[in-house]
């Protein structure tokens, strides 16, 4: 396995080049780092083994869903339960990211439901895990960039 503190410069710059387009072919990738196709698709198969990229997938314009409601909520965690949260909201399908940060929230959660009413039972449904003890949620109007 690799440890993601010793990649190199190829290494993150294929990575910044996948976050930007993940569909490069690996003959412009290998272009614009200076090295053979070989070199980056060894870089990507490594990468993958290793886990540290996990997969390429498509991002959408947040309000690209039609009728979708999506929110953002901020969880103040007891630190003994912090595991088992994580893994009650990663179950939760509705439930997108889970984040760990620093300040007044322990984790902050990613949620994206069809309508207000599913959203309010989601956000039942996380306040109680056990091992929740505050949350505060934000609803996602629009996106500027």
């Amino acid at each position: 396995m690799i440890d993601p503190a010793i990649l190199d410069d190829i290494d993150r710059g294929l990575i910044q080049m996948l976050r930007d387009d993940a569909r490069l072919p690996t003959s412009t990738l290998a272009k614009r780092l200076s090295v053979s196709r070989g070199t980056v698709q060894n870089r990507i198969d490594k990468l993958m083994s290793s886990g540290i990229l996990r997969g390429f997938t498509i991002r959408l314009r947040g309000d690209a869903e039609a009728g979708a409601v999506r929110a953002i909520t901020s969880l103040e965690v007891r630190s003994a339960d912090t595991k088992a949260v994580v893994g009650a909201l990663k179950r939760m399908p509705d439930v997108g990211r889970v984040h760990s940060t620093n300040g007044r929230w322990d984790l902050v959660v990613e949620i994206n439901t069809g309508d207000l009413a599913t959203l309010d039972s989601v956000l039942h449904e996380i306040r109680g895990v056990k091992g929740v003890s505050a949350s505060e949620t934000s609803i996602l109007l629009s996106e500027l960039k």
